[in-house]
């Protein structure tokens, strides 16, 4: 697949030829589903906590005789039926994480990425540890990418801190290391541009453990693209 390089000023500098195994798979929606399920609950801290009756102060003696009161028995004014009483079946600190296997979450990656790509929502753009660590300067570099009409995920090489800095305040972009890419951030903004520098490591890490057909498919693909030489 080949995919046009642009710089920070919307100019295209060269080719970058894509795995089809990567950017051009057809895409497996229950499974970026359930990826992006288990990221969203991964992200929850479970460190809601309530009381019970035995763990609120007070209520060490019985509020009234047991009978003759013409009231309902009682044994302590912290029953859950009490103001500042206990709370019954109340929630407490508990982990949300889930599992998933290690295929499948480069799978739903992989679907995310080749989503993006459908849709034309992909863009490599070379030269973004060179851009001026100003707001200005992000704002005009969305505008020559064509990308400014809405929510665009940056996926770099490494920590760039002119791209920090540059991106910092402009509330419709978010920075993200490229093996950190996660499915719920790919959906969830509109625009994807990965860093020229970022893509290889990128479709080497998500095609580490691939079956015997992929590899198969990838190799027959590279050679149709050089003219069926390949052995």
């Amino acid at each position: 697949m080949q995919v046009p390089v642009h710089n920070l000023k919307g100019e295209v500098v060269s080719q970058a030829e894509l795995s089809d195994l990567v950017f051009g798979i057809e895409p497996n929606e229950s499974v970026m589903h359930q990826a992006m399920v288990r990221q969203l609950a991964n992200a929850r801290l479970g460190t809601h906590n309530t009381r019970s009756r035995g763990q609120v102060s007070g209520g060490g003696r019985k509020p009234y005789r047991q009978k003759g009161t013409g009231h309902a028995r009682q044994g302590s004014i912290r029953a859950p039926q009490f103001r500042s009483g206990g709370v019954v079946f109340g929630p407490h600190p508990r982990s949300y994480r889930q599992r998933m296997p290690r295929k499948m979450r480069r799978l739903a990656i992989r679907s995310a990425l080749s989503q993006k790509a459908r849709e034309q929502a992909l863009g490599i753009v070379e030269g973004l540890d060179s851009i001026e660590p100003r707001t200005k300067a992000m704002i005009e570099a969305m505008k020559a990418l064509q990308v400014d009409g809405g929510t665009v995920l940056i996926a770099t090489h490494g920590r760039c801190e002119p791209i920090e800095r540059a991106s910092g305040n402009v509330p419709t972009v978010k920075l993200v290391h490229a093996s950190n890419l996660g499915v719920a951030d790919m959906l969830k903004y509109d625009y994807l541009l990965l860093d020229a520098r970022a893509v290889q490591p990128l479709e080497e890490n998500l095609l580490k453990g691939a079956s015997k057909k992929y590899r198969e498919a990838e190799a027959a693909a590279q050679g149709e693209d050089t003219g069926g030489e390949a052995s």
